[in-house]
C-alpha cells in the first residue's frame, strides 16, 4: 500500500492541510483587527451611517449569536468559552486530517474555526464579544455582528452545501 494511502493515526496529519489553518488565522486576524478599529473609533451604541442599509454600531454581546442568553447572569460566558474551546480543538484535528482532494469542506471548517476562535478571544480577554456591523431595512433591524460571525455563517453555508450536494459525489476512499 503506497504511503499516501496508509491509514493515519489519531495525531498524524497531512501537511497540505496547514493552508486551511492559515485561512483560520486570516479570519482571526481580520476579525480582531476590525474589532480593534471599531472599539477605538466608535462610541458605544452610537450608529455611524455607512450605506442606506448599514451602520457601524459598537455593541458588546454577553451572550451567543444574536445576543442569545445575554441576560443569563454570567454563567453563559464560561459555557460558551468552554464550548468554543472544545469545538475548536475537534475542528483542528478534523481539518488537519482532510484528504487532499477535498476543498469545500476544509474551507468551511477553517472559516468556522477562525470565527469561533475570533469570538473566543473576545470572551476570554474582554468577557463579551465585540459586534459592530449593523444591517437594517427601514424599521427592520438584524442583530449586530462581526467578521467572526460572518466567517461562521459562510462556513456553515459551505458545510451544508458540502453535506447535501458534494458528499454524495466523493469516492469513499479519498487519497491524501
Amino acid at each position: 500500500m503506497p504511503n499516501s494511502q496508509a491509514k493515519k493515526g489519531l495525531f498524524q496529519f497531512y501537511p497540505h492541510n496547514l493552508i486551511w489553518l492559515g485561512l483560520s488565522v486570516l479570519a482571526i486576524v481580520l476579525d480582531q483587527w476590525t474589532k480593534w478599529i471599531a472599539s477605538t473609533h466608535l462610541n458605544y451604541a452610537d450608529p455611524v451611517p455607512v450605506l442606506p442599509f448599514l451602520n457601524w454600531t459598537l455593541l458588546h454581546n454577553y451572550g451567543a449569536a444574536f445576543s442569545f442568553l445575554s441576560d443569563a447572569g454570567g454563567w453563559q460566558r464560561y459555557f460558551f468559552t468552554s464550548l468554543a474551546g472544545l469545538v475548536s480543538i475537534l475542528f483542528v484535528f478534523w481539518l488537519l486530517r482532510m484528504p487532499k482532494k477535498m476543498v469545500v469542506l476544509p474551507v468551511a471548517i477553517a472559516l468556522i474555526l477562525g470565527g469561533a476562535l475570533g469570538n473566543l478571544i473576545d470572551r476570554i480577554t474582554l468577557g463579551y464579544v465585540v459586534d459592530f456591523i449593523h444591517v437594517y431595512y427601514q424599521n427592520h433591524h438584524f442583530p449586530a455582528f462581526n467578521i467572526a460571525d460572518s466567517a461562521i455563517t459562510l462556513g456553515t453555508i459551505l458545510l451544508l452545501i458540502d453535506t447535501f450536494f458534494l458528499e454524495k459525489q466523493r469516492p469513499k476512499n479519498s487519497d491524501a
